[in-house]
């Protein structure tokens, strides 16, 4: 029977049985997908991705849970020191990083390639949980009070969008925007943003490079180049369409594996996947995605407290974002942007981030009963 005092004086034993490892098991399965998915991407060898992916895994499962039992009020405590080292990690790519395919994203650690980027979407999110923890009706909807959280987000986004980085930039902004939605920001002032968008739209267009104008152009009309800049696209529908309903078999897809298909281990392994399972494997993947979101927002709603709700959705939208994106990306329902398949898609920092992100979430699960005082003036 659950105790029915509150959560923080939970001993670690207790902690540990309140964390949701159903939960964990749904992750544990999904990325074994990627693992399956990577070792096939490099013809049937666990070198070089689907070994190196495993490790990370492995590390990022057990940061997961020292994360979800450590007590939320530290992670409220210190959200806004752990935003701005991310903030300046930003910086220093922007200055130093690391340059490769004409971008500038990574600080390369040897053992990894950080992308602050990333980490800079979980960032956020527990930055803007804890501003608007406490915040009343009468503070979110006056103009005045959201110039901070405005602020906020509007560093980051410049500095991503330097390196530059589009998809990552509107990945911050969609889970931001969703961040002011839930905190109770009335509709008027999202009109009032939206309008001030597709009035600066024609602005921000000379701004944009013009391999992202072309990918914009190119989403509009894919067939006007197809072995050029809508090259991907135009592979990736051929090896869709390839896998059927049962698909090709494993390790027997031929757009992948005769290397059509281009960034196979990375953006474009939901293709990959369905051309060799099929229509058929990629509901099954996606019906694995619902169950890790569905999951996640049943978690968020149990919290007692306003942070970690704010918290946990925001983490669990930032995930729904990722699956949206890139499987909308790779059908051709969306421009080609650099955004992961999270725990799929070949990649460190981005699969660190996610559960590291998926560890905030289970640390608002575990601690769901804290009382937490307003703004996080006594929050230890």
């Amino acid at each position: 029977m659950r105790r029915s005092l509150s959560r923080d004086s939970l001993s670690l034993p207790e902690k540990l049985a309140s964390i949701s490892w159903p939960f964990l098991v749904l992750i544990t399965l999904t990325a074994s997908v990627g693992f399956v998915s990577l070792y096939s991407a490099a013809g049937g060898s666990m070198q070089p991705w689907a070994g190196p992916q495993a490790i990370k895994f492995g590390i990022g499962i057990i940061g997961l849970i020292i994360t979800a039992l450590i007590d939320i009020r530290i992670w409220m405590r210190f959200a806004y020191v752990i935003f701005g080292l991310v903030a300046l990690l930003l910086v220093y790519v922007d200055i130093r990083g690391h340059n490769a395919m004409g971008a500038q994203r990574w600080i390369d650690l040897g053992f990894l390639q950080l992308q602050p980027s990333e980490a800079m979407k979980i960032a956020s999110v527990l930055a803007l949980a804890r501003f608007f923890n406490g915040a009343t009706a009468e503070d979110v909807k006056n103009p005045l009070f959201l110039i901070v959280p405005l602020g906020i987000i509007a560093a980051p986004i410049l500095l991503v969008m330097a390196q530059p980085d589009l998809g990552t930039a509107m990945m911050i902004i969609l889970v931001s925007g969703a961040m002011f939605f839930i905190a109770g920001v009335s509709y008027w002032m999202f009109g009032l943003v939206a309008a001030g968008a597709a009035a600066a739209a024609p602005v921000l267009w000379h701004f944009l490079h013009d391999y992202q104008k072309k990918r914009i152009a190119i989403f509009m009309d894919p067939e006007s180049d197809p072995l050029g800049a809508g090259y991907h696209i135009t592979q990736s529908k051929i090896a869709l369409g390839s896998g059927g309903i049962a698909g090709k078999g494993f390790l027997h897809g031929t757009q992948s594996h005769l290397n059509f298909l281009p960034e196979k281990q990375t953006d474009f392994i939901f293709t990959l996947f369905t051309e060799e399972w099929g229509f058929t494997g990629g509901l099954a993947l996606m019906g694995l995605f619902s169950m890790i979101i569905i999951y996640g927002y049943f978690m968020a709603f149990n919290c007692q407290n306003q942070f970690g709700r704010l918290l946990a959705t925001g983490i669990i939208i930032n995930f729904s974002l990722y699956v949206f994106i890139n499987i909308g990306m790779v059908m051709g329902l969306l421009p080609v942007v650099g955004v992961p398949l999270p725990m799929i898609s070949y990649g460190g920092t981005a699969m660190l981030s996610v559960l590291f992100g998926f560890g905030l979430l289970m640390s608002a699960h575990v601690h769901r009963d804290v009382k937490l005082s307003r703004r996080g003036g006594d929050v230890l």
